[in-house]
Order: structure tokens, then C-alpha cells, then sequence
């Protein structure tokens, strides 16, 4: 296997490439490396690339942004000859890797449109996606600041405060369990999301439902920022969104606590009701229309759907 591929995936499974657009990217552009490196014929192709496949999604199988990044790639491969889908492979993935991209740009236009002039916004990890909202905000000219979380156990909020702070923008980074505390001194929440499910709940870094449950209590808008490629198909024909939990070394060493069962999730999950908007690409939409994004975004067909209007 090519070796751009395996560093592309080990730093995926290492978390040293880490949130959900930068590892869809970085799927796609391994699958660039695999086609333009491939040596061999037509069927050995076919074969590698259903490896290669399996084997970066085995590096987060829970991430719905990497599984769909990969499915966009490849089952939308055309041709019949070798050079003909090795081609195609690397034109749809670059399409991706830009599509990606732009949906960023998009995403922080219609946000910046929900933070008034005059806000303090609350964060939780380091979304790039709620990060342009914010950032697209106070380029407009919004005087805001911003509250954000240092996210443990691996502090993807110390990133988020430095970007802040190199836009000009006045941050306070806080810990995780003080979110309720600071509430009271906040308008607006704008947080990133790993997975939208079909009825519209976020699944995103742990502690985003209980910012959201705070936010909720203190009147105060919970807005999602999402490509659409973040929403999971799956989800529509019944299968739950699995919630990854990682080695409980990240947290603490066990050996120093012999007698302590040490857990350790990635994500949780939060409701619609608390989730007041959902900004995508293709515009800011209710959480309770995640499967219609799904349906028209992800070219998803679900029988008998043509006959229930």
C-alpha cells in the first residue's frame, strides 16, 4: 500500500489529523495518492481500492464525514479501463476537496448572519466550519468575543483560542465544566457537528449536549454548523449513530488507578429540540429537515417515499 496512504491514515487514527472536514479531505486526498501511485492491472486496481478503502475507514469508523468522503470518491468512479477510473478517481476527489472547501465559505456567509453586532459567543472544541462564522462575523465589522471551551482530554479548544486571537478577536478560554457558569454572560452559541442524524440530533464532541441542555435553560440560541456531507443516510433506515470511545490512556493512566473502570467517548448526542438552526452550505435549515438533506443532498432514495405526498 502506498505510503502517503498509510501516514494519511495513521494520523487520522492518531487523531493528529482531527475534526470531521479536515479527515473527510484527508480521505479523499489518500485515495488521490492510491490512484496516481497504482501499479498494476484493472481487477488488482478494483480489488486495492476496496482495501484501501476498508482500511481508512478502520481508522474511525465512526466518523460519518470519512465514510461518506470515501463513498463520494468512489461510487461515482466511471470508466472501463484502468486509466479511465484512475482518472475518475482523482477528478472526484479533487471535485470533493473543493466542494468541501467552498461549503466553508458558504457555511460562514449564512452563519455570521445569526451573530448580532454587540454578541458574545459561546464554542466547544475546534470546528473549522462554526470557527468561519465567527470569524466572517467579526470580519463584517460585528464588535463580538468569544467564550470557548479548552475541550479535554486533547484540548482541540487551545487551537480554536489561538485562531481567535490571531483574527483579533477578544477570547476567553474556560474549562469544560464551567460552560453553565459562563452562560449567563452569553447570545449566541455556534458549534461544529461530527454527524447530523436523519431526525435532526447533532452528534458532536462530547460536552455539546450539555452546553446545548445550558443554553436551553438560559434562553440562548444553540446554532449547529455542518456541511452537508456530515448528515449520515444511514440513519434514515434505522441505524444508530455509534458514539467511538477511545483508549482511557488519553484521560488517565490505569495502572495508577487499579481499581477504576476509566471511560473515555468521543461524542454525545443532542437533541433537536435544543438545536435552533442548523447552517449548512445550502442554507441555515431547522434540524427537523436533516432528512431532507438527505434525501436530495445525498442522492439518498428511499422507497415508497414518491407515493406519501
Amino acid at each position: 500500500m502506498n505510503e502517503k496512504v498509510k501516514e494519511i491514515a495513521e494520523g487520522i487514527r492518531s487523531m493528529e489529523i482531527r475534526g470531521a472536514g479536515h479527515i473527510a479531505r484527508a480521505a479523499a486526498t489518500a485515495l488521490i495518492y492510491f490512484a496516481e501511485s497504482f501499479m498494476g492491472g484493472r481487477d488488482e486496481f478494483l480489488a486495492e481500492l476496496e482495501k484501501v478503502k476498508e482500511y481508512i475507514l478502520s481508522t474511525r469508523p465512526t466518523a460519518v464525514s470519512l465514510r461518506n468522503a470515501l463513498y463520494y470518491v468512489i461510487n461515482r468512479m466511471q470508466g472501463e479501463t484502468l486509466e479511465e477510473m484512475r482518472k475518475s478517481i482523482i477528478a472526484n476527489a479533487e471535485e470533493f476537496i473543493e466542494n468541501s472547501q467552498k461549503a466553508v465559505e458558504l457555511i460562514g456567509k449564512y452563519g455570521a448572519g445569526r451573530i448580532p453586532h454587540g454578541a458574545t459567543v459561546m464554542t466547544h472544541c475546534n470546528s473549522t466550519a462554526a470557527l468561519q462564522c465567527i470569524i466572517e462575523a467579526h470580519r463584517q465589522g460585528k464588535e463580538i468575543e468569544v467564550i470557548n471551551t479548552e475541550t479535554r482530554p486533547w484540548f482541540q479548544g487551545h487551537i480554536t483560542a489561538r485562531t481567535l486571537a490571531k483574527e483579533g478577536i477578544p477570547v476567553t478560554m474556560i474549562v469544560d465544566s464551567a460552560v453553565r457558569y459562563f452562560m449567563r454572560d452569553v447570545d449566541i452559541v455556534v458549534v461544529g457537528a461530527d454527524t447530523i442524524a436523519s431526525n435532526g440530533a447533532v452528534i458532536n464532541k462530547i460536552g455539546t449536549s450539555q452546553m446545548a441542555l445550558a443554553a436551553h435553560e438560559a434562553r440562548v440560541p444553540f446554532i449547529v454548523c455542518a456541511e452537508s456531507y456530515k448528515f449520515s443516510p444511514e440513519t434514515v433506515i434505522g441505524k444508530l449513530v455509534k458514539i467511538e470511545e477511545r483508549d482511557p490512556r488519553e484521560i488517565a493512566d490505569p495502572k495508577e488507578f487499579p481499581d477504576v473502570k476509566i471511560r473515555n467517548p468521543v461524542f454525545d448526542a443532542t437533541p433537536p429540540e435544543y438545536v435552533d438552526a442548523i447552517v449548512t452550505e445550502i442554507g441555515v435549515i431547522s434540524p427537523y429537515l436533516a432528512y431532507e438533506v438527505i434525501k436530495e443532498v445525498m442522492n439518498l432514495g428511499v422507497k415508497g417515499e414518491e407515493n406519501r405526498h
